[in-house]
């Protein structure tokens, strides 16, 4: 079944976009809670006026974003953490403490818009983190944790 996304849906497609999912994943779940249209012959054309018309502002957004991207692009975040003996930490890091020390910096990035390769980060030292700021901007930021 094809429909027409009306939010951004993880691992599935971003807003307006038309992809084909299996009928009970469309029916039962995206449909129900509003994520989707199903997608007739009037709903896209209603998308494609939609996209158009949105054209200008998605381009002005794009070049925000990248903008951002080359402020963020080759900055080393500092994240200080409770540590144990053994470097081992009391917790583990997340995205959000990322998202906060992004926002320190004056860059109003949510901690939904992050993603960390890893699992759980329990121990001292330097990752990547992949900050989406739009759908077709993505930078990856290094980030360390410290004893704090």
């Amino acid at each position: 079944m094809e429909i027409i996304l009306k939010q951004d849906v993880k691992n599935l497609g971003y807003a307006h976009d038309v992809v084909k999912v299996k009928n009970g994943y469309g029916l039962n779940f995206l449909i129900p809670n509003g994520l989707a249209v199903i997608a007739s012959g009037s709903n896209v054309k209603i998308n494609q006026e939609v996209l158009r018309q949105r054209q200008h502002k998605f381009e002005k957004v794009r070049t925000d974003a990248e903008k951002v991207k080359s402020n963020i692009e080759n900055v080393v975040l500092t994240i200080p953490a409770k540590v144990g003996e053994n470097g081992k930490l009391f917790g583990s890091v997340t995205t959000q403490q990322i998202a906060d020390v992004l926002k320190k910096m004056g860059h109003n990035i949510e901690k939904r818009q992050i993603s960390i390769k890893e699992d759980h980060i329990k121990n001292v030292g330097t990752y990547i983190a992949e900050v989406q700021l739009h759908r077709d901007v993505v930078v990856p930021v290094t980030f360390e944790v410290v004893a704090g």
